[in-house]
């Protein structure tokens, strides 16, 4: 008997979660607050919080519990409860609150916090990068892009053996799908199958990083460049003080022609001693005519009121805003960088993702109390405070020299007027568009002729499904409706793959490996196949969802098999 799955939520995400898991063949109940919904033995309708529709639904007898409510309080009073009543149940959690889902994480057992945001972003930055990739996968701590290679006619992988594509360290094999025959991937390897028209093959590989090389010379040329670009933070200040230079200027000139015998210094110091306050040298002023000392009151009050003007605007410059834009201004890449309008939650993950990897983000963010600002712009990343919609905006970024712009606000139509003014600008940039609708996002790449339109939703669906099935999910992805996932299984004297080897174990429970770690070494290729399995290795596959249940009476719910996978995610 399969696992009991419970998800809590019916709305968007929560709907695709079920769905995918009845597709799967799981045992799945729906607990929705929304009376819409009919009620059923797999539907239940009534307030997840309390405890008769959490017993209703099984919750003593449920394996994994997945709380997919965009509410973080409403998930965390359902949480409570439920581990009340079964202190052993598995919770995925949905939490846009990241730092007090990682403290849960830290804290609770069995509690594993999921992030649209975090699930999505980086097909966002495979997207932006050129990369069409439907998956993602974490191995050697980066994110490898997962793609479907459809053999047609004129494909280079025609007629090439599997097992020259197997041996390739920068390629991973995730799932063959052969148009003729029914045959698992390390069969088809060892037999020397070769691809043929019609054949898909699903791909992870490995991503490229670039090296940051950034003289002293190149910064100076950058921040000259984009000198124009300070008049619009630093003009009043420049032209206050400007104004307080010419008064100084003036009254010197003065003192020094009515009194021949007054040195040049001696007018200066008396001049800003007297518009600044800190007085000095008085006697240039005190044996002068009347008209003179009248002329030095009124000094005294325009100067007053420019040297507080001028205090006023430094300090707002300074202490305020500004002078960070103008910074951020000189910072602005000139040409092959990437744009990202909207610094939410997924703005701040892909534009940490790009720099990571070496590429250029400028950030285009309309609210100055935006709380991911900082965090941006302490990594180096220049962040405009200004209506990406409005094309002195994106020419400010230099749109036209950019490689791709990405709209991620969390408005669909905000995103979409951002998109068309870029296109508008430049017609050849590459454009990344978020939308929250699944099924517009379609016909509004139709329509528009976006590169890219993607639902974050559409995308993280299949993670929280493929998690919700257990083990440590390493990446996931959807083809011809089999849904199929990559882990992490320590090997035990009592897991169903122990003392098999790799080849055997894959031929006989239908599973793709990846590789194996071993102590302080990892295996790949030809020779992990023949490797047998022992205690303590972790062995890291891809298989169908439906396929877990092969793993469900194995011991990676172990705290050391754990402890391990965590630290391999982690580091």
């Amino acid at each position: 008997m399969q696992p009991k799955i419970i998800i809590c939520g019916l709305g968007r995400t929560g709907s695709k979660i079920y769905s995918l898991l009845k597709q799967q063949g799981a045992e799945v109940v729906a607990i929705s607050n929304n009376s819409l919904n009919p009620a059923s033995k797999q539907i239940i309708v009534g307030d997840p919080r309390d405890n008769v529709t959490l017993i209703k639904a099984g919750i003593r007898q449920a394996k994994t519990l997945v709380l997919v409510h965009d509410d973080d309080a409403l998930n965390l009073a359902i949480l409570t409860q439920a581990r009340v009543l079964n202190p052993q149940i598995r919770i995925i959690n949905r939490l846009l609150n990241h730092t007090l889902g990682d403290r849960l994480d830290l804290t609770l057992p069995d509690h594993f916090t999921m992030s649209v945001a975090a699930l999505a972003s980086p097909l966002f930055t495979f997207a932006a990068l050129g990369n069409k990739a439907i998956g993602q996968l974490q191995l050697f701590n980066r994110t490898w892009p997962i793609h479907e290679e459809v053999i047609e006619t004129d494909h280079p992988w025609l007629g090439r053996k599997l097992e020259d594509l197997w041996v390739d360290p920068n390629r991973m094999l995730i799932y063959y799908l052969p148009v003729h025959e029914e045959i698992d991937l390390v069969s088809a390897i060892t037999q020397e199958k070769c691809l043929a028209v019609g054949d898909r093959l699903i791909v992870g590989t490995r991503p490229q990083m670039l090296t940051k090389r950034r003289s002293w010379r190149k910064k100076l040329s950058k921040a000259i460049f984009n000198l124009p670009r300070y008049q619009l933070y630093a003009r009043p200040v420049t032209l206050v003080s400007l104004a307080l230079l010419a008064v100084i200027c003036a009254a010197t000139l003065i003192y020094v022609s009515i009194n021949l015998q007054t040195s040049f210094a001696d007018a200066l110091y008396f001049s800003v001693g007297m518009i600044t306050g800190a007085g000095g040298k008085e006697e240039v002023a005190e044996n002068s005519a009347d008209y003179i000392k009248v002329f030095t009151a009124i000094m005294m009050i325009v100067g007053a009121g420019v040297i507080g003007i001028c205090y006023a605007l430094i300090n707002d410059f300074v202490l305020g805003s500004r002078f960070r834009q103008t910074i951020d201004a000189a910072k602005i890449p000139r040409h092959n960088h990437h744009i990202v309008c909207g610094l939410g939650g997924m703005g701040i993950q892909i534009t940490r993702q790009l720099h990571a990897q070496g590429h250029e983000v400028v950030i285009i963010e309309s609210d100055p109390n935006n709380r991911y600002i900082r965090a941006a712009r302490s990594q180096g990343i220049p962040v405009i405070i200004e209506d990406a919609s409005v094309p002195s905006s994106l020419k400010a970024v230099n749109v036209t020299k950019a490689v791709s712009l990405i709209a991620v606000t969390s408005h669909d139509t905000v995103n979409l007027e951002i998109s068309l003014t870029a296109k508008a600008l430049s017609p050849y940039l590459k454009t990344v568009v978020r939308s929250g609708d699944p099924q517009f996002a379609q016909s509004m790449q139709d329509v528009f002729e976006f590169d890219h339109v993607l639902s974050p939703v559409e995308l993280a669906t299949y993670s929280f499904a493929a998690a919700a099935l257990g083990g440590r999910i390493l990446g996931n992805g959807m083809t011809q409706d089999l849904l199929w996932v990559a882990l992490g299984t320590m090997i035990t004297p009592k897991h169903p793959f122990y003392h098999q080897t790799v080849k055997d174990a894959a031929m006989k429970s239908d599973f793709v490996p990846l590789y194996l770690e071993r102590q302080s070494y990892t295996l790949h290729g030809w020779q992990l196949l023949e490797t047998p399995l022992q205690p303590q290795d972790v062995l890291y596959l891809t298989m169908p969802a439906s396929g877990l249940d092969q793993l469900w009476r194995s011991s990676n719910s172990d705290d050391e098999l754990l402890d391990r996978l965590e630290d391999s995610l982690i580091n």
